[in-house]
């Protein structure tokens, strides 16, 4: 049985040689942008660094599954190994010029994540995990905080840029975290929100309307820091749920009994759909 530390090594050669190319069109600042929908960017930069994430894949692994933003295809986890790729976590600060966008890359195998790696590209942080073997920051050791009371919590959140249904009770629910932690911040990268998590710079996280590939490495790299991930339930509908609540034990129970809350129940429910078009 594999204990995917080849596929860790894999992954970490994708993630750096997708940064190189992330970086220089960066410094140039000479590439085209489109949209994907309302406020949903995609680069031509996207485009190149999945190519490259997959072709470094593909050369060593040819017989496993691939679920990558750009690629398209049907938005569903089979059994086999299937790799999870977002080439570029953060487009929009990307290309703004804003310094917080991750190239994600995750390896699922039976329906559970096995091995992760988030590499932040302005700042040349790479988070891993491998599956009971812990997480790491530039392959020193990390867990999640410590943190006891919510008061003293700083949690990170995403807000919706295309899915707007839940907004107003999302404003309620900030209002009560201003009232009653230390703060909330937005870095605008859900990878990177939970790496934070995972490192103890956040004590907790929460977002609704994301993608499967926004969350698939991060999320095993909170639970191997000794941190908490579910979907708004409390369930582990997370991955394709389209709700995540992460946090330190406590963080997490909290932010997950105020979901309840804020938010109708047809709210806190994932809108999980089998099978999904998403070319």
């Amino acid at each position: 049985m594999s204990n995917y530390t080849a596929e860790l090594n894999i992954a970490k050669q994708a993630a750096k040689s997708a940064a190189e190319i992330i970086k220089k069109y960066q410094r140039d600042r000479n590439f085209s942008v489109d949209y994907k929908g309302k406020n949903d960017l995609v680069t031509e930069v996207d485009i190149k660094a999945e190519q490259k994430v997959l072709s470094v894949i593909e050369k060593e692994f040819p017989d496993d599954h691939i679920l990558a933003e750009e690629t398209g295809g049907e938005l569903r986890l089979p059994e086999e190994r299937t790799w999870l790729v977002d080439p570029i976590d953060g487009t929009t600060n990307f290309t703004h010029g804003f310094p917080v966008y991750c190239v994600s890359i995750a390896l699922w195998e039976q329906k559970e994540p096995k091995m992760a790696v988030v590499l932040e590209v302005s700042g040349g942080e790479i988070f891993t995990a491998l599956a009971g073997k812990g997480a790491y920051l530039d392959g020193n050791p990390i867990t999640v905080s410590k943190l006891s009371d919510p008061k003293d919590a700083l949690v990170g959140t995403g807000f919706p840029y295309n899915d707007m249904s839940l907004v107003d009770n999302y404003l309620k629910f900030f209002r009560m975290l201003m009232d009653n932690i230390r703060g909330v911040r937005r870095p605008g990268a859900a990878s990177y929100d939970l790496c934070c998590v995972a490192s103890g710079r956040f004590d907790g996280f929460y977002e609704y309307a994301l993608n499967p590939w926004d969350v698939a490495a991060a999320a095993l790299i909170v639970k191997e820091a000794g941190g908490k991930v579910s979907d708004w339930q409390g369930g582990d509908d997370w991955l394709f749920g389209e709700r995540i609540v992460a946090g330190n034990p406590v963080m997490h129970d909290f932010l997950l009994k105020e979901i309840s809350n804020y938010f109708e129940e047809g709210e806190i429910d994932t809108p999980y759909k089998e099978k999904r078009d998403i070319t």
